[in-house]
């Protein structure tokens, strides 16, 4: 069994990343979030999307529509993760597809966190693909960059309570101490040459930086 989790990126079909592209051709069915209590998708982005997808890529699979009403209550999780368990009677390779990047205000991790919970098998074998951002795709809009030489960016939810929030750090020097850095949450990362000869993801920060590719991500 396969479970892809697909970023489709912020709206354009053609910014959809091949990886993202192949998992969804190799899917036996695709779970289709809708805003519509009925199951239709007249409102649903991320439907448009799959399907230009299969009509300029040439595959046609089965939808499953995922009701979403954006309410942020564990039971409309708990009811898209029900249905994902139950396509697995019937399917070997699922795809769900989201749009933006999951890794930011996506659905994608509570559903996983749940499935984690429920069916450990199904989330050993499923893989996250990221995809373009909405800010990113923005910053190209206008020829913008949103962080260039020392600079950095933020991205703040639009409320005024304070909230958690993850921190990565990017653009070190070979041989630079990190003891400087710390660690505000219980979930730290060091990935080094990520896709590239000798990728190296550690659970912990590196005290030294040892490879100019070297990013450190302080999760929430």
């Amino acid at each position: 069994m396969k479970l892809y989790m697909v970023s489709l990126g912020p709206g354009d079909y053609e910014l959809i990343t091949l990886k993202a592209l192949k998992a969804l051709k190799n899917s036996d069915a695709i779970c289709v979030p809708t805003k519509s209590a009925d199951n239709s998708f007249t409102r649903s982005m991320t439907y448009k999307i799959v399907k230009k997808l299969m009509d300029e890529f040439e595959f046609d699979k089965p939808i499953i529509p995922m009701y979403t009403p954006m309410r942020f209550q564990k039971g409309d999780w708990q009811r898209q993760v029900d249905t994902i368990l139950d396509s697995f009677k019937i399917y070997e390779k699922l795809s769900f597809v989201t749009l933006g990047d999951s890794a930011v205000y996506s659905t994608v991790y509570y559903l996983l966190d749940i499935i984690k919970q429920q069916d450990s098998s199904i989330y050993e074998h499923s893989e996250v693909i990221p995809g373009v951002t909405s800010f990113s795709h923005a910053s190209a809009k206008v020829k913008k960059p949103l962080c260039i030489g020392d600079s950095s960016f933020i991205i703040r939810p639009l409320h005024k309570r304070k909230v958690p929030f993850t921190t990565v750090y990017m653009r070190p020097k070979i041989g630079m101490d990190t003891t400087l850095i710390k660690q505000k949450n219980s979930s730290f990362f060091t990935f080094e040459n990520l896709n590239y000869k000798g990728e190296n993801i550690l659970d912990y920060k590196k005290d030294k930086v040892d490879k100019y590719m070297t990013l450190f991500i302080d999760f929430i």
